[in-house]
This record gives structure tokens, C-alpha cells and sequence, in this order.
């Protein structure tokens, strides 16, 4: 079988079951949502002739996106060093080495930035030593977020029109991609971005985070504030209950990321009837077996417990809390947000001009 045919696996994988999860809420349920700009990156470098016969693929990553170029490189049959940090699980380590790549892990943390500064650095090092070497760099690459145009047509293909989009957040790009493609031509989308606590993206301090898969220790470029109408954050035991809860009630096996988001959907889905919702699972759940899944794990790590209700709202989002939150961002900037943090609360679901 050619090369090109063994490429057809990732493509067969690439888009979304689209399911029907409640009366005006459906899901968007991805094998593994970042093979999507993994792939598109990886096979323009080489049309390009960025991805030259010899070249090394290097990145830095902890989560899904080094699986999905472990996935692509093994398939493209090149060269691909990840440079990653103690927090990668058991499962996907073994996985990324089987697929055949270098995996370098940063034992220490940097001091401002923590690992992924750490991992950065080592990334710059690995490339100083390799001239012929390639990047993807998921943060600031804008094909990461463009690549995310055959996600929204699908989607409109599928469902047609979406009020709202409910997704996590962690390099920006699928969120902003995928809500940029679906408001083209004037369309209005409602973007609703989940968020850890402790994470900076949206403006909060860096500090511990037990969720993975979302949040960051540093401000990705492809992150465009203005895209969101509402951002929620909720703790880790939050988001492993609600994955756990997709599972009961849908038979959906995802991982926490999609557990994070399906939390926010279902409350937004239930208080706006007549918006069609769609939320973004990003990942199976096989990873999360061992943890999210084994309810010893849980306990042990006092990771249970009921899921609220209903977020609580806050008036500064720059401040951590202890349980899921919400705000009205209202397509603002971060700046602009941390001007007025502290002023104004959240609003209804459809605030005034966002929809």
C-alpha cells in the first residue's frame, strides 16, 4: 500500500460523531479533536517544503496534540521529538514511544511560566542542536485555528445553524476557529469558553491545576479574547463528575476536557430552550481509565462529590474561586476585561449585541 493510502487513517478520524445529547443540546464528539490542525500542519510544512526528506518534527505538549503528530509522523514515517513534562499520564507515554517518538521530559519547573516555559526552553534547544527540524508550535501557529474550517462545515452540514458553542479552551484554536468559521457572513454564534481555575488564559494567576487538556501556565497567541461571550472555569473534581455523568446518560466515553464542557452546555441548554447548543468533546476516554474512571482513584484523591447546579457568577474573573464560575465576557479583550473585573457581573445567556 503507497504512503498516501496509510495517510487515509487520520483523515477517516478526523471529524466529529455528531450526537443528540438532550431536547436542544448536541455533541460534537471527537476520536482525538486535535488530529485536526495536527494533520492540516503537518501535511502543509511538507507541500510547503518546510517538512523537508529529513527534517525532525519537534514539539512541546503534555496532552492530545503530541499523540495526534505521533499519529501523523508515524504514518508519514518521520522523525518526531516531543519535549514534555512529569504531568503526562502512563497510557499516552506508552502510546506516543509505540508510535515511534522521542519523548524528552523536563523534570523541573521553570519559575516563571512552570513547565511549559521549562519545556520551551528545552524545545529551543532541541532546535539549536537540529537545524533541520520542524515546529508546528500549536500556540502560535495560525493554521492551528484555520485548520478548523472543515470542523465548522461539517457541523453546518450536520445540524445547520448553532446558536451557542460550548467548548474548552487551552491553544485557542478550536474554539476560535471553529466559532470564527460559523460566523462568517454575519451569522451570530453565542461562544461559550470553559476554562480551569489557576489558568491565565483569561486572566487569572498561574497555580496548580489537577485538570489537564485545558487552561495554560502561558498566553498562547492564537487565543482571541474577543471571541467569547462567556467563559466558565470549573475544579477538577467538577469536570470528572460531569464526565462521568456524559458517560451514565449517554454512553459517551470521553475524556475530562469533554466532561469540563458538557458541564456548561447542559445548564446553558437547559436555561435557553430555544438555542440550538453544540459542545466540543475533544477525546475518548481511554487515557482516563485508571483515574477519571475508577472511582477509588477519586475518592483517594477527594475528587467526588455533587455537581452544582448551576455556576455561580462573578463580578471579577481575574480571581480564582473553589467551585464552577461563570462570566460575561462579552467579546472583549483581555485588557479591556481587566479594566472593568470587579464592575460588572454576569449577564443572561444572550447578553445585548451578542447575538
Amino acid at each position: 500500500m503507497a504512503v498516501n493510502a496509510y495517510r487515509e487513517t487520520t483523515e477517516a478520524l478526523l471529524l466529529p460523531r455528531i450526537i443528540r445529547l438532550g431536547r436542544n443540546l448536541y455533541g460534537a464528539a471527537f476520536t482525538l479533536m486535535k488530529l485536526v490542525p495536527a494533520r492540516h500542519i503537518l501535511l502543509k510544512a511538507e507541500r510547503d517544503g518546510a517538512l523537508g526528506p529529513a527534517t525532525t518534527i519537534v514539539e512541546t505538549t503534555s496532552g492530545t496534540f503530541g499523540l495526534a503528530l505521533a499519529m501523523q509522523a508515524a504514518l508519514m514515517k518521520r522523525p518526531l521529538v516531543l519535549v514534555s513534562d512529569p504531568v503526562i499520564d502512563p497510557p499516552l507515554l506508552r502510546r506516543l514511544t509505540d508510535l515511534g517518538a522521542r519523548v524528552e521530559i523536563c523534570a523541573e519547573p521553570a519559575e516563571v511560566g512552570g513547565f511549559q516555559e521549562a519545556r520551551l526552553k528545552r524545545l529551543a534547544e532541541i532546535r539549536a542542536e537540529q537545524p533541520d527540524s520542524f515546529c508546528p508550535e500549536q500556540y502560535e501557529n495560525p493554521d492551528n485555528p484555520a485548520s478548523y474550517s472543515i470542523v465548522a462545515e461539517h457541523i453546518e452540514r450536520t445540524l445547520g445553524s448553532v446558536d451557542c458553542l460550548v467548548g474548552p479552551v487551552g491553544s485557542g484554536g478550536s474554539m476560535c476557529g471553529i466559532a470564527r468559521a460559523l460566523r462568517s457572513g454575519g451569522r451570530q454564534v453565542h461562544a461559550v469558553g470553559v476554562d480551569s481555575h489557576h489558568s491565565v488564559l483569561f486572566g487569572q494567576p498561574d497555580g496548580h491545576r489537577t485538570l489537564r487538556g485545558l487552561g495554560n501556565s502561558l498566553m498562547p497567541g492564537n487565543l482571541d479574547h474577543r471571541t467569547f461571550d462567556e467563559v466558565h472555569w470549573c475544579t477538577a473534581a467538577e469536570a470528572f463528575g460531569a464526565t462521568r455523568l456524559l458517560h451514565s446518560t449517554s454512553a459517551l466515553f470521553q475524556g475530562p476536557t469533554s466532561g469540563a464542557a458538557y458541564l456548561a452546555a447542559r445548564w446553558w441548554a437547559e436555561r435557553t430552550p430555544d438555542a440550538k447548543v453544540l459542545v466540543m468533546l475533544p477525546d475518548e476516554g481511554y487515557r482516563y481509565q485508571e483515574t477519571v474512571y475508577d472511582d477509588a482513584w477519586l475518592a483517594a484523591h477527594e475528587l467526588t462529590g455533587a455537581l452544582p447546579a448551576a455556576p455561580a457568577d462573578v463580578a471579577d474573573p481575574t480571581v480564582p474561586s473553589d467551585r464552577w464560575s461563570r462570566y460575561a465576557w462579552g467579546r472583549r479583550a483581555l485588557a479591556e476585561v481587566r479594566r472593568t473585573a470587579g464592575h460588572a457581573g454576569g449577564a443572561g445567556p444572550f447578553a445585548e449585541g451578542t447575538r
